[in-house]
């Protein structure tokens, strides 16, 4: 799959989630590899393994933890770094995330005004 197809289906699957979620870790840029001219779609791999584990989150600190586990599984420990370095960029998507209509309890919402019991 290309870049540009990765980009576009996590676009299709996420929507705005995904556009904000990428810009957040972009700009974070956790590891640097943005300020060493890294392509601007150089963290997409590991968005696209965040995003899904968003409903496991409860909290900022749940989204940090997530975030932290990626990278240490895409980077390893020692470039991942600690926890702590995801805490900005962490509360930014917890609260992009809860407000979105893909947030907490926002499905089950949706599902009883298309046809579920009401």
């Amino acid at each position: 799959m290309t870049r540009a197809q990765r980009q576009t289906s996590l676009e299709e699957a996420h929507g705005e989630l995904y556009t904000h979620v990428s810009r957040f870790v972009r700009e974070a840029d956790p590891i640097g590899l943005i300020a060493i001219g890294a392509p601007m779609d150089e963290y997409d791999v590991e968005v696209s393994t965040i995003l899904p584990r968003l409903r496991e989150a409860t909290s900022a600190r749940d989204v940090q933890r997530i975030i932290h586990e990626e990278f240490v599984h895409w980077f390893g420990a020692e470039i991942a770094g600690p926890p702590e370095i995801y805490a900005t960029v962490s509360e930014e998507i917890w609260k992009t995330w809860h407000e979105s209509a893909a947030g907490p309890n926002k499905e089950a919402a949706g599902n009883d005004h298309q046809g579920g019991i009401r």
